[in-house]
């Protein structure tokens, strides 16, 4: 088995654990994971922090300098109440609608923007999973 593959297991096993009541907050997360999941030339790793946050951490194989182009996060700090937090690179995106907050210094010294999803909304979704193909985009530069 591959290390993206394993990476992958580790993740879908964390999705079956999920807390029933809570149904949409896991869709909109599945359909984050399956963006960066299908993007050929990209290793993942998870990160669980059970508590605290439940991490995906997606590379392209052309970066080099920085050890991922995204964070999706689920932050579980109440896990019948989970918020999802996605965060990027600020030199790797672009955030024309201003939906995502500025985070000065705050993703690995770098200055950085985090969308937070606490709601079922399809539109911030889909405007999320464009800056996450945005950003892998310009990770492969």
């Amino acid at each position: 088995m591959t290390e993206k593959a394993e990476v992958i297991r580790d993740i879908e096993e964390f999705v079956s654990q999920w807390q029933q009541g809570d149904e949409a907050m896991k869709r909109c997360f599945c359909e984050l994971f399956s963006t960066v999941r299908d993007i050929e030339g990209v290793s993942l790793s998870f990160m669980a922090r059970p508590g605290v946050s439940f991490s995906i951490r997606p590379k392209h194989v052309n970066q080099k300098d920085r050890d991922l182009f995204a964070i999706i996060d689920v932050i579980d700090d109440e896990p019948e109440e989970r918020w999802l937090s996605v965060c990027f690179y600020g030199d790797m995106i672009t955030d024309a609608e201003e939906r995502g907050e500025v985070i000065p210094g705050g993703l690995a010294g770098s200055d950085g923007y985090c969308f937070d999803i606490d709601s079922p909304d399809n539109s911030t979704i889909e405007y999320v999973k464009l800056r996450i193909l945005e950003a892998c985009k310009n990770a492969s530069l």
